[in-house]
């Protein structure tokens, strides 16, 4: 089930909305959903009119080179944005007059310039994931000790690392698989990612595989 077109200033707005309490458009990692989403934005919406729009526009497009093999998302997990966004079709008015448009333009302005004021006199909770990550080793006779060591010594601001264990993976080999916690304005798990392969002695590859909203 594909996405609308998401380019105009009303569907903005909705989707800024969406993605405050999300990193991604559905589930726990990129989807088609994202992908879909992203190219119909175009350009990269502006920091301070849709902040959680930029950052979530902002890492899926580190996945640009992985489009082609994003998933489609279950139609279940995208039914309510979908209705929401064609609902605003049927609303908005495509023969608008100067006046009109002139009028919406300065009450969506108003909104948002209210919900940056809310956000201002009102600290918030900051949006938190757990993550479980797993590193995969070249060999059985890379030392997953010191492995483990040198991604603990990674330190991000908005990053706690939690509990660890080492599961086969088979021919002997054993990758290590651990969990963190992230504050998601800080912490970019590609980042983070890229930070660990460059242990390229120790490190052959990395995958997500659990990612949770707290």
């Amino acid at each position: 089930m594909s996405l609308p077109d998401i380019s105009s200033t009303p569907k903005k707005i909705m989707l800024e909305s969406w993605m405050s309490t999300r990193s991604y458009i559905a589930l726990y990692g990129p989807t088609g959903s994202d992908k879909d989403c992203f190219d119909s934005l175009g350009e990269t919406p502006e920091s301070d009119e849709y902040p959680h729009l930029y950052r979530w526009h902002k890492h899926i497009a580190s996945y640009e080179s992985e489009f082609s093999k994003l998933k489609a998302a279950p139609d279940k997990e995208i039914c309510s944005l979908r209705e929401a966004l064609e609902a605003e079709d049927e609303e908005f008015n495509l023969e608008e007059t100067p006046e009109e448009e002139k009028e919406r333009e300065e009450r969506n302005k108003k909104q948002r310039e209210e919900a940056k004021q809310k956000m201002v006199s009102k600290p918030k909770k900051a949006a938190k994931s757990i993550v479980t990550l797993q590193v995969k080793p070249w060999e059985d006779t890379t030392d997953m000790a010191e492995l483990e060591a040198n991604v603990r010594k990674i330190e991000m601001d908005g990053l706690v690392w939690g509990k660890s264990q080492l599961l086969p993976v088979g021919y002997g080999i054993r990758m290590l698989q651990i969990n963190f916690v992230i504050e998601d304005e800080k912490v970019s798990v590609v980042d983070l990612e890229d930070k660990i392969r460059e242990d390229e002695e120790h490190v052959q590859s990395t995958d997500v595989a659990a990612m949770q909203k707290l």
